[in-house]
């Protein structure tokens, strides 16, 4: 990029991109969408942001904003992120759909995905439980995980990763028990696990058919986005749970309203959200 950012352009990229995904820029934050569009920029040989919104606003430029938009989307994941949430999971949240479920398939959401850490992780935890506790919990648990970008989906299809990656988060055990090693010297998540997620481009925006969840997890996302639309987002994650189903947010995300919808669950460390 070689020209400043003038406020004008910046508004108009604020607006774009609140539009196309519902992530909501702050003030001056300029040097972020000029560091993370410049190499678009160059890409297209274009000189300013204004010149790359109006070669968004042609017909026919959906591929263009698919990637202007993974380049805006923070990617930023590790395995277990903020841990207390898998331990609720282990502790408290599987063993009552153990119960509850008596045998019925279960089905949760990982929302907002990114290269797969956390579905991998939530996958990881059952399989940890069903070999503490054989025979309790059903076979047939799905994990549905999604996001906006397609490349950090194909990433999250692969399975495989880097040493610098596996080490963000998981511990030499995990790691050893649920991976194998690749002959390029990175690592690749066993097919026990991967066979439990089914990947999927989601635009938490629009109107999505993903059926009926026991879990949700939901969590460094709605940050990003608008009090309005963390409402709607909200209200229709609570349509596609389950009676008694639950959601799990992100550490500094909490509903703020809803009380007719969700019931706040204390967990000690942590909170979680049944659907009344």
């Amino acid at each position: 990029m070689k020209a400043d950012i003038t406020p004008q352009e910046y508004e108009a990229f604020k607006l774009f991109l609140q539009d196309a995904c519902g992530i909501l820029l702050g003030e001056n934050k300029q040097y972020l969408v000029k560091s993370r569009l410049r190499r678009i920029l160059e890409e297209h040989e274009l000189s300013t942001l204004g010149q790359l919104l109006d070669r968004l606003k042609r017909p026919g430029r959906s591929a263009l904003q698919e990637v202007v938009i993974d380049a805006m989307t923070t990617n930023e994941t590790l395995w277990f992120r903020d841990s207390h949430p898998f331990r609720v999971l282990s502790g408290k949240l599987l063993p009552e759909l153990a119960e509850r479920r008596s045998g019925r398939g279960v089905r949760i959401w990982s929302a907002a995905c990114s290269t797969g850490q956390e579905p991998y992780s939530i996958g990881m935890v059952i399989e940890e439980y069903r070999r503490l506790k054989p025979g309790k919990l059903s076979n047939d648990i799905r994990i549905t995980a999604t996001d906006i970008s397609k490349s950090v989906l194909e990433v999250a299809r692969r399975g495989e990763y880097e040493m610098l990656a596996i080490g963000r988060g998981l511990s030499p055990e995990r790691q050893k028990s649920f991976f194998n090693t690749s002959v390029n010297g990175s690592w690749q998540i066993k097919p026990s696990i991967r066979s439990m997620v089914d990947f999927r481009e989601i635009n938490l925006l629009e109107r999505y058919m993903l059926g009926k969840f026991d879990l949700v997890f939901c969590r460094n996302v709605l940050i990003y986005f608008s009090a309005e639309l963390k409402r709607d987002i909200l209200t229709r994650i609570h349509a596609t749970l389950n009676p008694g189903g639950y959601l799990i947010l992100g550490a500094s995300e909490s509903l703020n309203g809803l009380p007719d919808l969700y019931e706040m669950v204390q967990c000690h460390p942590g909170i979680i959200y049944r659907k009344k």
